[in-house]
């Protein structure tokens, strides 16, 4: 069998007892990083010494058949470094190939910085999509791709790259609102909620520690984007710039500022 355990994201009072039992007992563990599961052990006072296997990103493909081969006799203990492993971590590949052998997979529930963000946020809890790590380049054109999602939107992010993310969403959406969730578990666990150009202020110094950013999803459109776009060529008959007349027109409408931009922009080439 194929045991996904997940671990803590920062506190280690959040190891469940199951957890604690798994480490002590398993005979086969595989690792986002066999350090790190060494580590954890020995944070939990576990004395057990099972066989470690690396499983990560370069060479989960490679590792997958010898771990269901193994789990086809004992069980594996599967670990990433911190929250679910499959869950934008090591495993989601090694679970298909699991399935596709016929061999069972559980999990041990714990932790998750995903969920964790989301219930701290203060933005709507009823619908949410996770999407994973943000790209490191073409943020701009992924968030227009986004800009009319209804659902709270939730991202992991790198600290070195925030701010050029905020940025990027203060273009896109606007006033919409921004959550970053930072070093969630931690000591210096920080909640900061505002707009993205306010955050992207807030942040300007630099940030460190584990990022969960969350975004409110989009209002409902009222009109049509050739009707917004209509509205915005008017405000700017009217002497409104184009930047500040597709701004307005988005947050009446609901529709995606950038895309009432590019709109607007299109029908004066």
């Amino acid at each position: 069998m194929i045991i996904l355990a997940a671990t803590p994201i920062g506190n280690l009072g959040d190891a469940s007892r199951r957890l604690i039992e798994a480490l002590g007992s398993a005979e086969v563990i595989a690792a986002e990083d066999t350090r790190t599961a060494i580590h954890l052990m020995r944070a939990l006072d576990v004395e057990n010494r099972p066989r470690l296997i690396p499983l990560h990103e370069h060479n989960e493909l490679e590792k997958a058949a010898e771990i269901v081969e193994l789990a086809q006799h004992a069980d594996v203990l599967v670990l990433s470094d911190a929250g679910m492993p499959a869950v934008s971590d090591p495993g989601f590949v090694l679970v298909q190939a699991a399935i596709a052998a016929g061999v069972a997979v559980t999990a041990l529930p714990g932790p998750s910085a995903v969920l964790t963000a989301l219930a701290v946020s203060g933005l709507p809890t009823d619908r949410f999509s996770f999407e994973g790590f943000l790209p490191r380049k073409g943020r701009v054109a992924y968030f227009t791709t986004l800009a009319r999602e209804p659902r709270t939107m939730i991202f992991f992010e790198s600290p070195h790259r925030l701010l050029d993310s905020l940025r990027d969403l203060a273009e896109v959406v606007g006033d919409r609102r921004i959550v970053v969730c930072r070093e969630l578990t931690k000591l210096h666990e920080e909640v900061a909620r505002g707009t993205a150009a306010s955050l992207a202020e807030h942040f300007a110094a630099g940030v460190r520690g584990e990022i969960v950013l969350l975004v409110e999803g989009a209002p409902p459109a009222t009109a049509s984007l050739e009707t917004g776009v209509a509205q915005v060529q008017a405000l700017i008959a009217a002497g409104v710039r184009i930047k500040e007349a597709s701004a307005e027109v988005a947050e009446q409408t609901g529709l995606s500022r950038r895309e009432l931009y590019e709109g607007a922009l299109a029908t004066r080439a």
